[in-house]
């Protein structure tokens, strides 16, 4: 395939999701073979059924979608993985890929496992691998398809820093196409060399060249100077009703120049520029503390030891800590060492070692979101976290989270990624918990949403017990101990 060729391209195409929600209309874009290309959006925009489009597992409603070669393959890294998938040992996962499996299965699992700096034992169950270990078996799984373009849905996603560096790395040398979706902007900054915006309220794909962080600043001007364009036609339109209505007073000849005004008025409006909505940023929040029966100036958690898991085999750590009101706690260790499995048991309350005060609630915001019941719309969700019951608080608090009325309608489980994120952020907040337990809160989150959430964790008056690969994030936080798992 030539370098230079087009090797995916939209033509007009319109496509709606479910219940008429529409996502495309007449988009139209081409990528180039070899290009590395960050899909952007609003959490919502419909980035991942612009995924399955390309795949072929969504059907437009109108206009074309062409590969060429029409033979050419696209593979997937998903951020998460079926619960089907979950329950199959690593070498049946790859195997589940091919429509006969080859005899050297085994070989190219061993070479898809050098490409994303991983090993484990191909027996095991993919439910057995921590979150981190699963997000390079989701990399190395689209791999082994060896496809001409490369769909990547959040790569980063529970990779420790190491992981990180090291995809960063192995995508800067690849010689196929992919098109990657990631709210991590320094990641992105790092390789790609084009920019696909969905627009979610327009429903149209703009298309950019050059880094990311150049593209950004592109959409910024532009932005600025549409809204400056406007702001000028919106003046000319005000003085030209304004005149109009003096000259119908006056009457006579008067009467037809007024009519003149508005019309020209009314050009004035028909010309203004649709200016692109940029993605909103949620409000300002805070999470209250929970409010206890007396006061309450103990220990909200107590540590003697805790469950790692080191060289493959789960060991206890002693560990001597004591998290009392105000207590912000960051466990920080490799991928596998245990860590989600630890938050897991420590909100539990099965956790060896671990002893919450029985008066305390605990909020726990999982990396897989599955603390919420997929089938309960986000309205009753809240609902149900809610302390004191009230429909204005709930939908005014959604609606600081980016989360509307029909986003409330919707089973959780239809939600994005990123609309869960945001749903387990309102819950924390309305459930006004004494202990917050954080895996990985940035996992799917728009980063122009990360520093609000950073400065309602930093002021935080509870305990809290926080996981997070991303240094940037932990900078805004206030932090009172920093635990290292593998210097136990």
């Amino acid at each position: 395939m030539a370098n230079d060729s087009v090797v995916l391209r939209f033509s007009d195409v319109t496509f709606e999701y479910g219940d008429h929600k529409l996502i495309l209309d007449e988009a139209s874009f081409s990528v180039r073979n070899g290009s590395k290309i960050a899909l952007m959006g609003q959490n919502g925009a419909g980035k991942t059924s612009l995924f399955k489009l390309i795949l072929g597992e969504n059907k437009p409603r109108s206009g074309g979608i062409f590969l060429t070669p029409k033979e050419a393959t696209v593979g997937i890294g998903k951020q998460v993985f079926t619960q089907e998938q979950l329950e199959l040992t690593v070498r049946d996962l790859f195997a589940s890929t091919f429509a006969e499996v080859p005899y050297n299965l085994d070989k190219r699992i061993a070479d898809v496992f050098e490409a994303v700096n991983f090993t484990t034992d191909i027996t095991k169950k993919v439910r057995a691998h921590s979150g981190g270990q699963q997000a390079r078996l989701l990399l190395a799984y689209a791999l082994i398809q060896n496809p001409d373009i490369l769909l990547l849905d959040e790569p980063t996603n529970n990779l420790d820093q190491d992981g990180i560096d090291h995809l960063t790395g192995f995508l800067m040398t690849y010689d196929k196409t992919v098109i990657v979706i990631s709210h991590d902007a320094e990641f992105l900054n790092a390789f790609t060399d084009g920019v696909l915006y969905l627009d979610v309220h327009t429903h149209k794909i703009e298309q950019y060249e050059g880094n990311y962080y150049n593209v950004v600043e592109e959409i910024a001007q532009r932005v600025e100077r549409e809204r400056q364009q406007n702001a000028r036609a919106e003046a000319e339109i005000r003085k030209k009703r304004e005149q109009a209505e003096v000259f119908a007073h006056k009457g006579g000849k008067l009467r037809s120049v007024a009519k003149r005004m508005r019309e020209a008025a009314e050009e004035a409006e028909e010309s203004m520029v649709e200016v692109r909505q940029e993605d909103r940023t949620i409000r300002d929040f805070e999470i209250p503390c929970q409010k206890f029966e007396r006061e309450f100036s103990g220990k909200i958690v107590e540590i003697t030891q805790v469950g790692i898991v080191k060289n493959g085999e789960p060991v206890m750590k002693k560990l001597d800590l004591d998290l009392r009101r105000g207590a912000h706690v960051l466990l920080s260790g490799p991928n596998g060492i245990g860590k989600t499995t630890l938050l897991e048991k420590i909100a539990s309350g099965t956790a060896e070692g671990v002893k919450i005060a029985p008066e305390v609630v605990v909020g726990y915001y999982r990396q897989d979101f599955s603390t919420l019941d997929f089938n309960q719309t986000g309205y009753d969700s809240l609902y149900d976290a809610m302390v004191e019951k009230s429909e204005h608080d709930l939908r005014s608090a959604a609606a600081g989270f980016l989360l509307d009325g029909k986003a409330l309608a919707t089973k959780i489980g239809q939600l994005s990624e990123g609309q869960k994120g945001l749903l387990a952020f309102t819950r924390l907040m309305l459930m006004r918990p004494g202990l917050l337990i954080l895996d990985e809160p940035t996992n799917h989150i728009n980063f122009r949403h990360l520093p609000v959430i950073a400065k309602a964790l930093d002021s935080y008056e509870g305990a809290m017990i926080m996981v997070s690969h991303i240094p940037e994030f932990v900078s805004q936080i206030r932090i009172s101990d920093r635990i290292d798992l593998a210097a136990l």
